[in-house]
Order: structure tokens, then sequence, then C-alpha cells
């Protein structure tokens, strides 16, 4: 397995660590899942998600590259800006949902899912090589990358920048100087609370001084480190997909509610005739989120998602949300399933718990 830059300082924290995308990473902290939760939710907590793909792409035919593979109009992006989007297989199975940041003009860098680095290269090259202007660099090993999430995150790394970080709207990004390292300082996330994500490049040794002015700026705000089982109830609480559960090859932008990133009428992109297929057509399941009326169960992806005693879906998500104090979660269901309130049950252990359709965020 790979480490992370940080991987001695998980382990000296005493994180509980796992083999996660080819990486042994920190699950979880001797403070408990639920405790980082909120941590992020009150405070300031930090997450190694170095494990993430960075692809460097440069040329005059760069912006045309994107375009073609991604879902969303990356024409749209100006410098400093930054977009979620998607690539598609010619028959709309999503390959990976990713950021798209436009660096300058014809030059872009690509944050792809740590799982998936291997195949969205390869994916993206191929169509790279039908372009005559254009390089992509794959920089996932050289880059380091922090998320300093919480309502405290920006008053504890102001400490440590001249950069304006007030000034940085959502989805845009500055590059800059921070605890001595130069670095891209980007307002974004996955666990829909304020904060940032730091890119920068440096061994071991760079990666802990970061980490030391962090602890040092953030000691009067209870900075903590925050691991992946947190992450994950996070990132639920607000309805965000994960790929490989809620979104896959198998499953259609449209159905999975990503139609407000998927721009039909930019142009040609990969998997458009049959996007619009779905889109026209109207999908036949639609990914939902759904609240457990029961306590007495924590919903896990794999459970069948039944209505009038019939199987309509299955979880694709699910975990204790610590907001709601109950069980919530996310799946595909039958299309005449999805509005909110509507009762469902979920089957797990030879039986069945109540739940209704819930609108997503949770929180």
């Amino acid at each position: 397995m790979k480490k992370t830059a940080f991987h001695a300082v998980h382990v000296a924290a005493g994180a509980k660590m796992v083999s996660f995308a080819g990486f042994d990473m920190p699950i979880q902290y001797p403070t408990g899942i639920i405790e980082e939760h909120r941590i992020v939710r009150n405070g300031v907590g930090v997450f190694d998600v170095s494990h993430m793909g960075e692809f460097d792409v440069q040329g005059a035919d760069a912006l045309a590259l994107i375009q073609q593979i991604t879902v969303n109009d990356a024409s749209k992006l100006v410098d400093g800006q930054a977009q979620y989007s998607a690539m598609c297989r010619p028959n709309g199975g999503i390959v990976d949902d990713l950021l798209v940041y436009r660096l300058a003009e014809n030059h872009y860098m690509l944050v792809v899912n740590g799982a998936n680095i291997d195949k969205d290269l390869a994916w993206v090259m191929e169509h790279a090589a039908r372009f005559e202007h254009v390089t992509v660099v794959n920089e996932s090993d050289a880059t380091n990358l922090l998320a300093v999430q919480g309502p405290k995150s920006l008053d504890v790394l102001q400490k440590l920048t001249d950069v304006p970080l007030a000034e940085i709207e959502y989805y845009t990004f500055r590059t800059g100087t921070l605890a001595g390292v130069p670095m891209i300082i980007s307002r974004t996330g996955y666990t829909g609370e304020i904060g940032f994500e730091l890119y920068f490049q440096g061994d071991e040794s760079v990666a802990t001084a970061v980490v030391d002015a962090l602890w040092t700026a953030g000691a009067d705000a209870g900075i903590a480190w925050i691991g992946l089982g947190a992450r994950d109830s996070l990132r639920l609480e607000k309805g965000y997909c994960l790929y490989g559960n809620d979104i896959t090859d198998d499953t259609n932008p449209i159905e999975a509610g990503l139609g407000w990133i998927t721009k039909v009428k930019k142009g040609a992109f990969n998997g458009l005739e049959s996007i619009l297929a779905v889109k026209e057509a109207g999908p036949t399941r639609r990914l939902v989120g759904f609240v457990m009326r029961s306590e007495k169960l924590i919903p896990r992806p794999g459970y069948d998602i039944l209505a009038n005693g019939q199987v309509i879906g299955k979880v694709t998500s699910g975990s204790h949300s610590p907001g709601l104090s109950t069980g919530i979660g996310m799946g595909y269901v039958s299309t005449e399933f999805k509005e909110p309130g509507t009762s469902i049950q979920i089957a797990a252990r030879g039986t069945t718990f109540d739940a209704e359709a819930a609108k997503v965020p949770f929180l």
C-alpha cells in the first residue's frame, strides 16, 4: 500500500489505519467517528485526502479535451474558478465525478477520486490522443492535499497566510503561501461546511511543517484530525454522491440527480445522446434520500428498499446521522416512489424497518 506524506503523523495521533484506494489511510482517531463529525460541524477538522488524483492539462486544445470528456460546461470557467463535473462513457455511465480547476488560459487541473486514478488517467489519455495540442501529466503522487473544514476553518487558516481568505468565494481558489509553503488554496470541500482544500507539493518534512503550523494556529479552536469514517457521515448528511456507491459506470447523471451539472446544450460530449434519451423519456429510477423512522437500524449499502411488499431498489449509501440522531441513506428507487415523504421499508436481518423518502440535503 502507498502512504501519504502525513502517514507518520496519523500513526502518532493513534489513528486506526485501513486500506483505501491503494493507500494506508486513517478511518478514525481515538475520539471516535461521532465526535470527529461534531468537531467539523462546530469547529475545525483536518482531513488527509492526499489519495485523490490530480491531472495537469495544458495546451491550446486543453479546453476542447475537457469539453469532450466532461458533462459540465468548462468554457464558463475563468482563472481561479473550479467546477464540479463528471466524465461519462458513450452509454451515459459515469466514469467518475471530478473537479475541474482553471489555473490559467489553456491550463487546467482535474481532481479525480483516488480509487479511480489509473482508470481515469487511461480514459483521459485515450481522448487526449485525438488532440494535437494538449499534454496531460499525472501529478497525483507529487501532490499533498489537506481539507480544512468547519465554521472555524477560515479564522484558523487566516493566521497562516496573507491571502485574504474571506474574499475566496465558494468554488474559487487562490495561489499563495500558507504556513510558508506555496499552495493552491481552494474554497471547496466534501462536508457542506465552510472550508478550504490545500494543494501543495513536498516531502514528509514539508507536510509535517504544515501540520505543526495548523495545530499551533488552531489550538484555541480545538483543531483535530478527522478520518474517512466521519468524512462519509458528513458528506451523506449533505446528500453528496460517493463514486462506487451512489454513482458508477452503471448510473446515468439524470437518474443520479446530476442534471444540474449536465449541460446538454454546450455541444457534443461523451454520452450526450444517451443522456438526452434518458432526459427526454424520463428516468425509470431515481437516486433519493431516505430517513429511518426506526432507530433500530443503520442502513447499509446493498440492503433492499421495499414499498407495498415489493423490492423497488437498493441502498447505495447509509449511516447514522449525528445531526438527526437516526439512520439516513440514499438509494435508487423506481421513479414513482421518489417523492419526499413516501413510505418505504429497508430490509435487513430477516425483517423490514420503516423509513421514508426525504429531500437532500438532510441538514
